[in-house]
């Protein structure tokens, strides 16, 4: 943003794209089109309608902040269970010199509160450098798409502080939890045993399966009965627990068929070693699956939400030209001179109104070719235009027979003697009005006083129709558009929209995969004992590092396959369920497995370079620390 002067200069421009009128204005003003004849005044219409428009990109970055949510807290779960894991030496001994139980608690308390704390304040600082990053895009976005107004520098706001600092507060409180529970309800000496621990784990693992299926049962309870905005995000937050802690459960019986499928000793070995392995890295597991989710969810949703927006530009956006008459005398050199060029002209009448008792748009249009040939409708009855043009039926966009409860083959009043029935339903995506469309004849009949000022224009010469438009006719340059530039446009514009779920889905995994390296390389020092006496036996430090390196390996591929359907059934959530209650129409879900095939790639690199650290670490150990597992064995 910059003084317009200087702006002009730097794009080598002398015009300007649009002026501004005050509404509040001088009383001796003089009328503006004796000032500027060749200028067109268009009031704000968008205005209006700038809050529930925007909701739609509010709801966005909503259900993907929860998503991210949804990631960190398994995250933080994960690093809390190992660093108790990782202690419970120490705990034994403590408690075995006096420290009380209650006073070790609190404690270890202090100690997540601390560190959450510190964490919190990092990330609220990493999180207003990427929102400064973003800022720009999201303001073009709002201000291109919605017609708001968007300050384009970010203000840090105190609210801000206080919600972060909770979250992470809170969660880290939830997360510690279940382990210092864990600690307290286990006797002294057995704290420190392995078995004391896996057969905790075990025993986890029956809590878990009803856990998981309580959640499942649940999203599907509400799936079916649930109603509102409420519940559909109530029906992602459970499916998504419901899929994460689903998903160790699936991988523990693959494990296990493995073990005995095995033939050499080695590889029982190996896939045993991996089953027992699986609770450690079952949280970072999780959020890995939830993050690979999140984005075949956000990569579906998205790429189906631009199939359909270009399907949606070509069918609305047909006429090569639109026009905007400033009077009535140009509305009407439009009708009568320039089908003698060869033009179609497609006149649009529309008034706001009250249909079924729901604010909408109805629109008068001349049913020909155009609309026969390029319309799209979700449901209609085979005869639907001519009963358009006739002057029985109308087309209803999807947002008013939705909220009016109507659909294909029910009745609609115009007005007192009026009534027609519905001939189809059309899709109008991005629209939060009703809109209902009926014959050109029908629409003069009840609106007499209304003549069209908009036109769309059928043409092989776009350009030879434009001059014709501003020398012949006396329209404004600005008064005509193009096709193909405001198509252009639009699709700009629909790009940027989804920058920040994007850059939410990239942040997402990048975190997950940083959570599995620091579980693998927290559990590489835990399990030096247990590879001790495999090395003992004869298998080498590279051997052991290269097996590592496999487990993981394996453990990514069995998460992409796992992530897949869920995230193909989030983003069915999200477009069948959460979009239809917050804006009344539903889009269409399609399928883009080379998009997953990318995906589940760049997710296994991931998991490999996550675990090459620990891996390499593994193959460096000196032999003498393998050798004193056995001199300080317990």
């Amino acid at each position: 943003m910059g003084e317009i002067g200087v702006v002009q200069r730097l794009l080598k421009r002398t015009d300007l794209s649009r002026l501004v009128v005050q509404p509040e204005q001088p009383l001796q003003r003089p009328a503006l089109a004796n000032i500027t004849p060749h200028l067109r005044l268009k009031s704000a219409s968008q205005t209006a309608d700038v809050g529930e428009l925007t909701d739609s990109f509010h709801l966005n970055l909503t259900a993907f902040g929860l998503l991210s949510f949804a990631v960190g807290i398994f995250i933080v779960y994960s690093t809390i269970g190992l660093a108790f894991e990782q202690r419970r030496g120490m705990v034994r001994t403590l408690r075995a010199l006096g420290v009380s139980l209650p006073r070790l608690i609190a404690l270890m308390v202090i100690e997540v509160l601390l560190l959450a704390l510190v964490g919190a304040v990092i990330g609220i600082f990493l999180g207003y450098i990427v929102a400064g990053m973003l800022l720009p895009d999201v303001a073009v976005t709002l201000r291109g798409l919605y017609g708001a107004d968007v300050a384009g520098t970010l203000q840090f706001r105190a609210s801000w502080l206080g919600s972060g600092l909770a979250v992470a507060l809170l969660g880290s409180l939830a997360a510690a939890v279940a382990k210092i529970w864990q600690i307290a309800s286990m006797p002294i000496l057995a704290s420190a045993q392995s078995r004391a621990w896996s057969m905790r784990s075990g025993r986890a693992r029956g809590v878990q399966t009803v856990l998981a299926a309580t959640s499942l049962l649940s999203a599907v309870g509400l799936a079916w009965f649930g109603t509102g905005l409420t519940a559909g995000f109530a029906l992602l937050g459970c499916f998504l627990i419901g899929a994460a802690l689903t998903a160790p459960l699936l991988i523990h019986p693959v494990l296990a068929f493995a073990v005995s499928a095995a033939r050499t000793p080695v590889a029982r070995w190996f896939w045993a070693d991996t089953r027992q392995q699986l609770p450690g890295l079952s949280l970072a597991l999780m959020a890995l699956m939830l993050a690979i989710s999140a984005n075949v969810g956000v990569a579906t949703m998205v790429s189906s939400f631009r199939l359909t927006f270009v399907a949606f530009l070509d069918q609305r956006l047909a006429p090569e030209l639109y026009v905007e008459a400033a009077n009535a005398a140009q509305a009407n050199a439009i009708e009568t001179r320039l089908p003698d060029s060869g033009v179609t002209v497609l006149p649009l009448l529309a008034i706001d109104t009250q249909i079924a008792k729901q604010p909408t748009r109805l629109f008068g249009v001349r049913v020909g070719p155009t609309y026969r040939e390029n319309w799209v409708f979700l449901d209609a009855q085979p005869d639907a235009w001519e009963r358009v043009s006739a002057g029985s039926g109308a087309v209803a966009n999807e947002q008013l027979a939705r909220r009016a409860g109507l659909w294909v083959g029910d009745s609609v009043a115009l007005g007192e003697d009026q009534t027609v029935t519905l001939a189809a339903i059309v899709a109008d995506y991005g629209n939060p009005r009703g809109q209902l469309v009926i014959g050109e004849a029908s629409f003069r009949k009840l609106h007499p006083e209304i003549e069209p000022r908009q036109f769309g224009l059928r043409t092989d010469g776009p350009e030879l129709t434009r001059r014709i438009l501003i020398s012949d006719l006396g329209l404004a340059e600005s008064a005509i558009t193009d096709q193909s530039a405001l198509k252009a446009t639009s699709l700009q514009v629909f790009d940027r929209t989804f920058t920040v779920t994007a850059a939410l889905n990239v942040l997402t995994l990048v975190v997950a995969g940083f959570a599995m390296l620091m579980s693998l390389l927290t559990l590489a020092d835990l399990r030096v004992p247990q590879l001790a006496p495999v090395w003992a036996l004869g298998i080498t430090r590279r051997r052991i590092g290269q097996l590592e390196l496999l487990r993981t390996l394996v453990f990514a591929v069995m998460v992409c396959i796992i992530a897949l359907p869920v995230g193909l059934v989030l983003a069915w959530v999200l477009l069948a369920i959460i979009n239809v209650e917050a804006f009344g129409w539903r889009l269409p879900m399609f399928l883009f497995p080379g998009d997953y095939f990318r995906l589940f790639l760049l997710s296994v690199l991931a998991a490999i370079a996550a675990a090459s650290w620990p891996s390499v670490r593994l193959m460096r150990l000196p032999p003498a620390r393998l050798l004193k597992v056995f001199a300080n064995e317990r």
